[in-house]
């Protein structure tokens, strides 16, 4: 495993009904962060519950981390992933311009969704006691449009987009060495460098967007993201900042 990051586990399984849920069982035991990538997920979860489609030779993986920091703080790892998923897509395809950054947890190629991150935390009262942040990528193959919700960017494919074949074992070299990086970053100077990174490569960054939670909906320009990682839009009735939605374009 030439350039595995220092201090960070690997565990490769055949199958498991979800790496989030492995995750959340290995946390009590490990001492330091860990890599589980699983070939085959028989009960992959996304975002709010939904199903998550993985066909053969996608990647399907979680980074479980034990942290001592509030809930707010940490889930702004999903920024420090993003980032680490945009350098290893650089890596294994050799191309930058094809990705972006979509607010709050996608990356996208060629404007579609290429891959996905979610979030899971366990703790007592506002200090975690650890972090899962599962990933899932479309190395291989999309899933159908019908599979998606209406609305939502439509899935691609690194293979079938740019004829890259990269294995999901591959993918995890090229993702834990960029995420150890970026996570050294957090870790020692906060959130605004990684902020200021994903703001180079956010997409839809001051044009017009759709955010909508299951009460609200907001149209506007997206202007930024905050110190505390919420979307700013430009709205009809001012400046407006979102803690948590899906956005649509």
């Amino acid at each position: 495993m030439s350039g595995w990051p220092d201090g960070y586990g690997r565990r490769i399984l055949a199958s498991v009904d979800s790496t989030l849920s492995e995750a959340a069982r290995i946390a009590p035991e490990i001492a330091g962060p860990e890599w589980i990538l699983a070939h085959t997920q028989t009960a992959a979860r996304g975002r709010r519950g939904r199903a998550w489609s993985a066909p053969t030779g996608n990647f399907s993986a979680t980074l479980v981390l034990p942290v001592a920091e509030p809930a707010q703080h940490a889930a702004l790892r999903s920024f420090v992933a993003s980032l680490a998923l945009y350098d290893a897509f650089v890596a294994v395809s050799g191309q930058s311009s094809a990705f972006a950054l979509k607010w709050p947890n996608d990356v996208l190629l060629r404007g579609g969704k290429v891959a996905g991150i979610l979030l899971e935390s366990a703790g007592q009262g506002h200090v975690l006691s650890h972090l899962a942040i599962g990933i899932g990528v479309n190395l291989a193959a999309a899933p159908s449009v019908q599979d998606v919700e209406a609305g939502a960017v439509p899935p691609v494919a690194l293979r079938t987009t740019l004829g890259i074949n990269v294995t999901p074992e591959a993918f995890l070299d090229a993702l834990a060495v960029a995420y150890a990086n970026y996570e050294a970053q957090f870790r020692d100077f906060g959130f605004a460098p990684i902020r200021t990174a994903w703001m180079q490569k956010a997409a839809r960054l001051n044009e017009m967007i759709r955010a909508r939670t299951a009460r609200e909906e907001w149209h506007g320009i997206f202007r930024e993201v905050d110190a505390d990682g919420q979307l700013v839009l430009e709205t009809a009735k001012g400046r407006i900042s979102v803690p948590a939605a899906d956005v649509y374009f």
